[in-house]
């Protein structure tokens, strides 16, 4: 590892340290350079205002002063890429019915309910009503319960096998907790079924307790046997998509150059 990437990942631990106790440094920085900006703005407005209240009679401050820095949104990123990716793909494929087990409500899930019915499967509670979305409270390390075997021609599970058996959700701590998901998700699909499967990419590890890192040719190794792979997509350490790749061996020897990236798994069931 050269000097200014080592520098680099010192410095993204420092941040992620204080983010876990709820102290964003990066939005700090970019607050205080926007404090400036905002108290002129602020006087501006008042002097327009002088004497008359307006239209629109100023009510309690709401700063937002980061937002003057930041690009108009952001089209990168694990979770941008592989919900839109993996949406599609559903949309062209036209399952039956389609079970998602763990993925974001308010972004995956949220794209595939804008165009067909989908079932969630989670082991949190999700206590709102949403259109087209149907929510089944279930524990993804326990057996599969005999009405959920084989019970769609198509499953989800985009960022989520990664976090089994890490307690992290309230689940219970279990080394192999991700071979347990797996076994579980084979159940839940009939054979010729689609399973739609994203995790972290990169050299294989633990970082307890957010997740687990998967060697991509660990993962196709491990379901081989019960799975054909039908397309493989990844999010590279940069956030940047690179779509529907060969899987070529010296790929896979160096996890497709990835630290912490997002491999993106189109399988159909043997």
């Amino acid at each position: 590892m050269g000097g200014l990437e080592r520098q680099g990942r010192v410095k993204q631990t420092f941040f992620d340290f204080f983010l876990t106790f709820g102290v964003d440094l990066r939005k700090l920085r970019g607050a205080l350079r926007g404090l400036p900006a905002y108290w002129r703005d602020a006087r501006t407005l008042r002097d327009q205002g002088a004497g008359s209240a307006g239209d629109f009679p100023l009510g309690r401050a709401y700063p937002c002063l980061d937002d003057r820095f930041a690009e108009s949104g952001s089209a990168r990123g694990h979770y941008f890429h592989q919900d839109i990716w993996v949406a599609r793909r559903i949309f062209l494929n036209q399952p039956e019915r389609h079970v998602d087990v763990g993925s974001r409500v308010d972004g995956f899930v949220a794209h595939v309910a804008a165009f067909r019915p989908i079932t969630v499967l989670d082991i949190r509670p999700l206590a709102s009503n949403i259109l087209n979305v149907t929510f089944v409270q279930a524990d993804m390390m326990r057996p599969l319960p005999a009405e959920l075997c084989e019970s769609c021609d198509s499953v989800s599970c985009l960022h989520a096998l990664e976090h089994f058996g890490l307690g992290r959700y309230g689940d219970p701590v279990q080394l192999d907790g991700y071979a347990v998901g797996l076994t579980n998700l084979t159940a839940l699909l009939r054979p010729g079924g689609k399973l739609y499967l994203s995790v972290p990419i990169g050299p294989q590890r633990i970082e307890f307790n957010a997740h687990r890192v998967f060697s991509p040719a660990f993962l196709l190794e491990r379901l081989q046997g019960e799975f054909r792979l039908d397309q493989f997509s990844y999010v590279d350490d940069a956030g940047d998509l690179h779509a529907d790749v060969p899987v070529r061996d010296a790929d896979l020897q160096n996890h497709f150059g990835c630290v912490f990236g997002c491999g993106i798994f189109e399988f159909t069931r043997r």
